[in-house]
């Protein structure tokens, strides 16, 4: 019985909900995961940031291409087995659904734990490719040890087991999950960074970072198994087996998707590079100003993210309408919210900037790097929305050229001509020059999924 009748609240919630309720019910909760997370990542650089120190400042900017990374085992097993879950749950297959999900569980953690050893062997070489230099090495590699290599299978599985719980449905279990992790990081921050706690500057943010997500990571584990006979998603290791049909629907959207995030960290491997030609003060102000970005774009990020189970299900239960009505409630919101939020980011640059760091030359350079930022920001949520839809429909290959287009053929050729056009500043629009032209494509390819040319892929 209360498997029917969780099965009966998946299939209100996907076919017979009002679209506006079904799609806020995803979304918000996902949004404000989003949010919660960028206020755990601003957690860091506010309180490394008030030690005033550029340097340990800078160690925190150089990881982030490393701390992406992450997002390629996420997208391969969290976008890839999500999509695939949900797709499942639309032409009514629970067995695969729950195949799938121990399949992504399993392989997820296997590569998180050789990322964890390839990262701690390679820390000194990896530290110096990022950008690292003789002033920031030693911060950065202390950063680097606690935040990227032993936080690599709690920070890496808690977002997974995330995706997963969130495709079905249960997209407020999802965020309980992941901003109970992001609260405690917070909390832990000034504990472990400041003079007053344990002194430890941005390795004190490396370790609080590592024991939140191995917080956030437990609560999974415990609700899967509270949950477990009402829940389609499975971590039970008898179920895991190789099954050609469930790799290649998880593979076929995850490893695009992959891909996706390792052109990320490429650019930003680029970018940081650039960067640190101008020393540590620049370093600082881009890492800030990256931070400060990351708002209006993880919510972006979140609702395109909230509504992919949502696009899925319908799109494999052959309900078009429904699936159009979603995609436009949300882009038609989203796209407004995002140009409000840039705005106010613009006009208030420096004092934002201000929050970080009082040292007032990175305050300059960051109130400049956030307009270039800030005005990528809109055609970035179509650009995402777009991803997006065609991952949730197993349309990986497209969302593949999409990103490659995005990476290679326009932001990074970008940051090379801009920076030697208009040194340093330059830079900060890369991703505006991209995302502009990107907008118009994504428009395209949406509007061929909402007009109907594009028809379900047998599965």
């Amino acid at each position: 019985m209360a498997k029917e009748t969780a099965k009966n609240d998946k299939v209100y919630l996907f076919e017979h909900a009002p679209v506006p309720k079904a799609v806020m019910s995803l979304c918000l909760p996902t949004i404000l995961t989003s949010l919660v997370m960028v206020v755990y990542s601003l957690a860091d650089t506010y309180f490394v940031g008030m030690l005033n120190d550029a340097i340990q400042t800078a160690a925190v900017s150089v990881a982030s291409p490393a701390l992406l990374a992450f997002n390629a085992i996420n997208n391969l097993f969290g976008v890839g087995t999500s999509s695939a879950m949900s797709r499942a749950m639309g032409r009514g297959d629970q067995d695969a659904v729950r195949r799938s999900s121990v399949f992504g569980v399993y392989c997820a953690l296997t590569c998180s734990a050789l990322f964890a050893l390839f990262t701690g062997i390679f820390r000194t070489p990896l530290a110096t490719l990022l950008g690292a230099d003789a002033t920031t090495l030693a911060a950065s590699e202390s950063y680097m040890l606690w935040a990227v290599t032993y936080n690599a299978i709690p920070g890496i599985m808690n977002v997974v087991l995330a995706f997963l719980v969130r495709s079905e449905g249960a997209a407020l279990h999802a965020s309980i999950g992941t901003m109970s992790g992001c609260i405690l990081n917070i909390i832990l921050d000034p504990i472990f960074i400041m003079p007053w706690g344990f002194g430890m500057g941005a390795a004190g943010a490396g370790l609080a970072t590592f024991l939140s997500n191995t917080v956030a990571c437990c609560y999974f584990l415990v609700l899967l198994y509270v949950r477990r006979g009402k829940t389609l998603v499975s971590v039970n290791p008898k179920l895991f087996r190789f099954n050609k049909r469930i790799a290649m629907d998880i593979f076929g959207v995850g490893v695009p998707a992959s891909i996706q995030n390792l052109l990320n960290v490429t650019s930003m491997t680029i970018f940081n590079n650039f960067a640190a030609a101008y020393g540590a003060d620049v370093m600082a102000a881009m890492g800030i100003a990256h931070k400060i970005q990351m708002v209006p774009m993880q919510i972006s990020m979140g609702a395109s993210q909230g509504i992919m189970p949502f696009v899925g299900y319908n799109y494999a239960s052959e309900n078009r309408e429904r699936m159009k009505d979603a995609i436009l409630y949300v882009s038609l919101r989203m796209v407004a919210v995002v140009i409000l939020m840039a705005g106010l980011c613009i006009i208030f640059g420096r004092n934002l900037m201000g929050l970080f760091i009082q040292t007032e030359s990175v305050i300059s350079y960051g109130a400049a790097f956030l307009v270039g930022f800030m005005l990528a920001m809109p055609f970035q949520f179509i650009d995402f929305l777009g991803v997006g839809v065609y991952q949730a429909i197993g349309d990986g290959k497209t969302a593949l050229i999409f990103a490659f287009l995005r990476k290679i053929v326009l932001e990074i050729p970008a940051l090379i001509i801009l920076n030697k056009l208009v040194p340093l500043y330059g830079l900060a629009y890369a991703t505006f020059c991209a995302e502009t032209v990107l907008a118009m494509a994504a428009f395209v390819m949406l509007r061929n999924i909402l007009s109907g040319k594009r028809k379900p892929t047998a599965n």
